[in-house]
């Protein structure tokens, strides 16, 4: 393995809405766990985002389609708990 491969040590669930939970939220629809294993599978170094908000705007999935995302919030208080937040 690559001395760029970084591992979580540990993961837990998300409890409550915030902007890091709304990132991640949109990561994890795209089958990534976080937007550093997004950076180190695509070999991107930035992530297009909204300005105004600084949310992801457009992932690659792993099949090389798209997934284009709204300026405005996506993950709804009913999906919170299904985010996970991994600690390196």
């Amino acid at each position: 393995m690559a001395s760029s491969d970084v591992k979580p040590k540990s993961i837990s669930r998300a409890k409550k809405w915030s902007e890091e939970i709304e990132n991640l939220y949109r990561f994890q629809q795209a089958g990534y766990r976080d937007e550093i294993e997004y950076k180190q599978v695509k070999q991107v170094s930035m992530v297009d985002r909204w300005p105004e908000t600084g949310y992801v705007k457009k992932l690659q999935r792993r099949d090389n389609t798209f997934y284009y995302y709204n300026k405005q919030r996506e993950c709804d208080d009913k999906e919170v708990h299904k985010v996970k937040v991994y600690a390196y």
